[in-house]
């Protein structure tokens, strides 16, 4: 399994922590549907978040990005892949983003799954500007940020749907 990641083999201790932060924790090494799985496995510690309501998720929304950015830049630098499928950190932060709309209400367990599937479409999708910065922005900026804006799109239907609910 490991064995398409020979970059490792010469990896520094920062590369390869960098590797499990990218990872996701090695939710990312999932061999089918990756992006999914890092998506799904990024719902405990949203869940864990926003229990502490809006800043829980605020500075777990900071933390993913800036990991993530780190976290990817170093991935880049070490293999060829300019969007490697197993970095799913940029998911993390994006799906994130789509809670940080509704964390200042209480939100039911559904939530977790409609603002999870609105993600996932919103990823798989790449509306502009996210499809620009998925094609034509060759960096860990750009994996981040594609993401980034799927969880923003999928923020504001979730806060649609939470008003409609209400």
């Amino acid at each position: 399994m490991l064995k398409r990641f020979v970059f490792l083999d010469k990896a520094t201790v920062k590369d390869k922590i960098a590797f499990l932060i990218a990872t996701g924790l090695g939710s990312g090494l999932s061999p089918k549907a990756p992006g999914t799985v890092g998506s799904f496995c990024a719902l405990l510690p949203i869940w864990g978040g926003a229990q502490f309501g809006v800043w829980g998720i605020v500075v777990l929304s900071i933390f993913f990005y800036l990991s993530g950015w780190y976290a990817t830049y170093r991935i880049l630098k070490i293999q060829k892949n300019q969007d490697p499928g197993f970095v799913v950190i940029d998911e993390f932060a994006g799906q994130s983003i789509t809670f940080l709309f509704v964390s200042c209400f209480v939100m039911p367990w559904y939530y977790y799954i409609i603002g999870f599937m609105l993600f996932r479409f919103f990823d798989i999708v790449k509306v502009w500007p996210a499809s620009y910065f998925d094609k034509r922005v060759h960096s860990a900026f750009g994996v981040m940020t594609d993401d980034i804006m799927a969880g923003i799109y999928a923020g504001l239907i979730l806060l649609g749907f939470h008003f409609v609910m209400v």
